[in-house]
């Protein structure tokens, strides 16, 4: 009889990989910090956001293990965000003519 058993292909992210992203990460929440020091009007919460995405692209990639999962569940996790993104903008455009 052949055995029809799935193999789970595992994966382990070395702890230096993990050190690198959360070095990198620690030194992108420093960035947005420094980001509020300068006066560049309405751009730096644009900075700021622009920086807040990258630091949730890497946690989900790295420490979520997104980097690893199917195409199936990268489109669904891109879906929420997307749902999410068109929440706040709906909101804001609510804010705006009110």
């Amino acid at each position: 009889m052949s055995d029809n058993h799935h193999s789970a292909s595992t994966h382990i992210t070395p702890y230096r990989t993990l050190a690198i992203v959360l070095v990198v990460l620690l030194a992108l929440t420093f960035l947005t910090i420094e980001i509020t020091s300068f006066d560049l009007k309405a751009w730096n919460v644009a900075l700021a956001l622009l920086v807040a995405c990258f630091k949730g692209y890497l946690v989900l990639s790295y420490f979520m293990h997104l980097k690893y999962e199917n195409l199936l569940i990268k489109i669904l996790v891109g879906m929420v965000i997307l749902l999410f993104a068109l929440i706040i903008v709906i909101t804001y455009i609510d804010y705006l003519f009110r």
